[in-house]
């Protein structure tokens, strides 16, 4: 569903603009209370702000670690299915968050690719079909000070490679 408004959308709007407008019209990631407030047009920078609100405050007024975790799990996911584009299959493969402190003010947290990031990606699949990388990332405040660390693993391959892998699996388990 998502993808395919976000085709239609294309038509009338850059893929930054429509990025940053469904994320942050999108229910499952408004419940997080994290906001998209930055975008490159060729979507290598995310930046997002979790707010301390009354909606993300735990028992001790810190903002709740869920809510930490879930502003920023999809965003290196899609950021990197729109740079790839269609040729490529990228999924979360894992996750871990390092809570440094507890959150009493506004977080923000940012999320980069590198030109030679994309450029190594496009490799690597090129010659082995898949590839698992890792990112990190940290939730910060105005000050730079860290409050947790996010280290995200996703898994990339050229998508025809991807199905036939599927197909392989699915004969597998009926044999």
């Amino acid at each position: 569903m998502y993808r395919t408004a976000t085709n239609f959308l294309k038509k009338f709007m850059s893929t930054a603009a429509i990025f940053k407008y469904g994320f942050n019209l999108s229910p499952m990631y408004r419940r997080t209370t994290a906001r998209v407030i930055e975008i490159s047009d060729d979507l290598k920078h995310v930046k997002i702000k979790v707010p301390l609100s009354y909606k993300n405050k735990n028992y001790v007024g810190a903002i709740f670690g869920g809510s930490m975790f879930s502003a920023t799990d999809p965003i290196y996911m899609i950021q990197l299915v729109q740079i790839l584009g269609e040729n490529y299959v990228v999924w979360d493969k894992s996750a871990t968050i390092n809570y440094k402190r507890p959150a009493k003010e506004h977080l923000y947290c940012t999320f980069t690719f590198t030109d030679e990031e994309i450029v190594a990606i496009k490799k690597q699949v090129v010659e082995t079909h898949e590839m698992t990388i890792k990112k990190t990332t940290y939730l910060t405040n105005t000050k730079e000070q860290v409050f947790a660390e996010v280290i995200k693993t996703l898994y990339i391959a050229e998508k025809a490679f991807y199905k036939k892998k599927l197909q392989k699996r699915k004969q597998a388990k009926s044999s």
